[in-house]
C-alpha cells in the first residue's frame, strides 16, 4: 500500500537531500525541503514543492515549518533529518565550539525535529522517520571523531525511538550511507579543526584520500529516492539501512570483527555475575 506521498527533507539545498527532493517530485510527491536559505530551491519549478526557510538549531522556527506543512499538504507521511555536515581532526585538536556546532547540527537538529514533528504523527497514528547517520557511524574510521560520535548518537536515538514509536504506528530508520557522488567532499560540507598538531598528521593523509575520491564515488544520489520509497512502503522496515555497497561491505566486516571479539572475551564479562 502507498503510504509516502508527503514528505518534509531538512537539508534539501544540497547533496543526497537535495537529489532525494528533485526524484521524489518527479514521482509525483509532495515536498517540503528545508534549507538555510530559501533561495537554494528557486530553480525548482513545481506546484508540490513547499520550499521552507528553517533554522534547525531554534524550535519556533521548525514547529512553524511543520505547521505549515500540515496546513498546505494536510498531513506529513515522512521526515527525513538529512542535514549535516563532517567535522574533521584529531579529539584533541577541536576546539568547545566546533564541537557543539558539528553536534548542533548533526544531532540536536535531529532532536528537535523529531520533537516537533510527533505531535503529527502521533495523533494520526502513522509515519516513518528516516535519520540520515552515516557509515561512520557505525564503523569509524580515521581523523573524523567527533563526527562519528554525533553520527552514532543519530543511529543510537534511532534505535532507541523504534521500540518506543513502533505501538504508536510510527516507523523508525536510521540511514548509514557510504560514499555518494555529491558534494559533501567540498568546503561547503566538511569542516576541519582550526588546531593542528603535528603528531596527528597521519590523520591529514587520511582527510588528503577524501578528496582523492571525489567523483568517483560509488553511489549515486539519484537513486535514493527509490529506496526511500521502497523503505516506507514496507510492512517491516529495517531500523539501520546500509546505503551503498562501501557502506554494506564495511558493516559487515564491523560486525565480523565484534562477534569475534565478544566471543574472545566472553569469559570476562561473564566473570562479573554473583556465583550461585
Amino acid at each position: 500500500m502507498e503510504k509516502s506521498n508527503i514528505w518534509y527533507v531538512t537539508g534539501a539545498s544540497k547533496g543526497i537531500g537535495r537529489s532525494l527532493v528533485e526524484q521524489l517530485l518527479l514521482q509525483g510527491k509532495k515536498v517540503a525541503a528545508t534549507s538555510r536559505k530559501i533561495s537554494a530551491f528557486s530553480e525548482i519549478t513545481n506546484e508540490n514543492l513547499l520550499p521552507l526557510e528553517v533554522d534547525l538549531t531554534d524550535e519556533k522556527s521548525i514547529a512553524t515549518s511543520l505547521e505549515k506543512t500540515k496546513n498546505v499538504f494536510g498531513k506529513i507521511d515522512v521526515i527525513v533529518n538529512n542535514a549535516g555536515y563532517g567535522i574533521g581532526g584529531a579529539l584533541e585538536e577541536l576546539s568547545e565550539k566546533e564541537i557543539n556546532d558539528n553536534f548542533n547540527v548533526n544531532f540536536f537538529a535531529v532532536v528537535k525535529v523529531i520533537q516537533q514533528a510527533l505531535p503529527y504523527l502521533r495523533n494520526q497514528r502513522s509515519g516513518h522517520i528516516i535519520n540520515i547517520s552515516s557509515i561512520t557511524g557505525f564503523a569509524p574510521g580515521l581523523g573524523w571523531s567527533i563526527y562519528s560520535a554525533a553520527k552514532f548518537a543519530v543511529t543510537g536515538l534511532s534505535e532507541a525511538l523504534v521500540n518506543d514509536l513502533k505501538p504508536l504506528g510510527i516507523n523508525v530508520t536510521a540511514v548509514l550511507p557510504g560514499w555518494f557522488r555529491t558534494n559533501f567532499a567540498k568546503p561547503n560540507s566538511i569542516a576541519f579543526s582550526k588546531k593542528q598538531i603535528d603528531d596527528y598528521a597521519f590523520l591529514k593523509i587520511a582527510h588528503q584520500k577524501m578528496n582523492e575520491i571525489d567523483g568517483k564515488q560509488l553511489g549515486n544520489p539519484d537513486k535514493v529516492a527509490n529506496t526511500f520509497i521502497e523503505l516506507v512502503n514496507s510492512q517491516n522496515p529495517p531500523t539501520l539501512l546500509f546505503l551503498g555497497s562501501d557502506a554494506h561491505k564495511r558493516a559487515t566486516n564491523k560486525i565480523t570483527h565484534l562477534s569475534q571479539q565478544i566471543e574472545q572475551w566472553k569469559n570476562l564479562s561473564l566473570s562479573t555475575d554473583f556465583e550461585e
